[in-house]
């Protein structure tokens, strides 16, 4: 007489242990965030790289951006300062000279139109000053700003792309439950598991992105508002500068 092998003696006696061992067959043996990476589709693992790569984006220009607003506030805030003492025109644009921050570029611009009208101080030059300081302005906060744009788009559309990951996973897992002929829980999870790993990753990406940009929006309105005082403090000096010397013109007329 044959032996009957122990494993087909299991099988007839404990058939629901014969199931789960083929069940356990059919999982993957690490259900780490990475092993389901690993596991995911080609196009889940797409919108995972890209969603994790934004993150990264958003970080490098967090970092970058609050370095450049933090240096040039501080040089705002000193240059605001000095515009705000007892000087002259001429005196701060020496001070400033060969500077390129902001507030040294609203200077010279101010100097060479003070220049070019010849030191007619009339309704006409008041306008063609304003005129530059605002087109200076301008230029300035267009420059502080770039790059919050990308942080705005990032956190507008991470959540979207993490959730056209999950529904493609989510597709492929129900696309592998009909192959299988099961819809045993253990094998259905692994897949929804992966695939609703990429919203995870999108909330990750764009909750940051909205946090930081709202934060980098609060230090280009500061900045931008320095700017507009250093503006207002530049007509002043040119006015003072006009009432001394009216005031030296009269008194050598006496």
């Amino acid at each position: 007489m044959k032996h009957i092998e122990i494993p087909f003696v299991a099988a007839l006696l404990w058939p629901g242990l014969a199931s789960a061992a083929g069940t356990e067959a059919l999982l993957p043996h690490n259900l780490s965030p990475w092993g389901m990476f690993m596991g995911a589709d080609v196009i889940v693992k797409a919108v995972m790289i890209g969603l994790a790569f934004a993150s990264l984006v958003t970080w490098t220009v967090w970092l970058a951006k609050s370095l450049e607003l933090g240096r040039e506030t501080s040089i705002a805030k000193r240059r605001l300062a000095t515009l705000e003492s007892d000087t002259t025109l001429a005196q701060v644009e020496r001070d400033s000279e060969g500077q390129r921050d902001a507030v040294a570029q609203l200077i010279h611009s101010a100097v060479r139109e003070t220049a070019l009208s010849h030191g007619l101080f009339d309704d006409g030059f008041k306008e063609r000053i304003a005129l530059r300081l605002e087109r200076v302005e301008h230029a300035m906060s267009r420059k502080i700003s770039r790059g919050t744009g990308v942080v705005a788009t990032i956190g507008a559309t991470a959540p979207f792309v993490g959730l056209f990951g999950t529904v493609w996973g989510i597709m492929n897992a129900f696309i592998g439950i009909s192959e299988a002929h099961t819809t045993n829980l253990a094998v259905v999870a692994p897949g929804i598991a992966e695939a609703l790993l990429a919203t995870a990753l999108g909330l990750v990406a764009a909750i940051p992105a909205v946090v930081i940009y709202n934060q980098l929006v609060r230090g280009v309105t500061g900045y931008r508002a320095l700017l507009g005082d250093a503006s207002a403090q530049v007509m002043l000096l040119i006015s003072r500068d006009h009432g001394r010397r009216s005031m030296h013109i009269a008194r050598a007329a006496e």
